[in-house]
């Protein structure tokens, strides 16, 4: 499985603490209080999400949406030439649209193949339910125990799979700074011997003492993430 947080090439200059650090010291910060039942003590996070009874926004930021998608069938328009004249000029116009016709058929075949594909940006809310997305274009309402599959491909990159409302089987990934927060949430919930939560690979290995030597000290979520929900 590869590892979302391997380190960059080593710069004398980067500094200690780094945006990313600040990401995922909060969604620790955030676990913990869900898992030890001290959501009350949080405050409200504003979101235009729509929330069911009993749900609760935990963080919200902006987010990409791509898709796993073909942009074509593989079909095209074959050209429809009747050539009269000149010998050279039937040959010629002929030639010309066995060439047109190649080119469209090698420009299909490429299409064809699925690839990830940015839908567009957004807000992105999550929940103690789900994860939306919010774009009038491209909307995702993910219920986590709706999910088919979840992995955390980048520190910011979460990847999912699920059934949609037509019954296509989708995968889909967010670009969000929240990314890891959102893997343990749909992990946790329901996909609870996912491998990269018992391995705690959701968070850097050494997260925890980097917390520490940085003045920021990290709660154990990753640790409390493996006894569930509730403890």
């Amino acid at each position: 499985m590869a590892d979302p947080f391997a380190p960059p090439p080593v710069n004398p200059g980067q500094p200690s603490w780094s945006p990313l650090d600040e990401y995922l010291w909060h969604p620790c910060d955030i676990l913990a209080d869900v898992l030890e039942g001290q959501l009350a003590r949080r405050p409200v996070v504003a979101t235009t999400a729509r929330l069911q009874h009993g749900d609760r926004a935990l963080a919200v930021g902006p987010g990409q949406r791509l898709t796993w998608r073909a942009l074509g069938d593989g079909s095209y328009k074959r050209s429809n030439i009747i050539a009269f004249g000149r010998p050279g000029f039937v040959i010629g116009a002929l030639v010309g649209a066995v060439l047109g016709d190649s080119a469209r058929r090698r420009r299909a075949a490429r299409a064809a193949q699925p690839r990830w594909v940015p839908d567009g940006t957004g807000e992105v809310t999550l929940t103690l339910q789900k994860l939306h997305f919010a774009n009038a274009a491209c909307e995702l309402d993910l219920d986590w125990r709706g999910l088919s599959a979840v992995e955390l491909v980048t520190a910011d990159v979460f990847q999912t799979s699920f059934v949609n409302t037509g019954g296509s089987h989708t995968t889909v990934r967010v670009r969000t700074p929240w990314a890891s927060l959102a893997f343990a949430l749909a992990a946790i919930t329901a996909f609870p011997a996912h491998p990269r939560l018992l391995s705690r690979g959701w968070l850097p290995p050494d997260f925890e003492q980097r917390c520490a030597r940085a003045g920021r000290p990290c709660r154990p979520a990753a640790d409390l993430a493996l006894r569930g929900r509730g403890t």
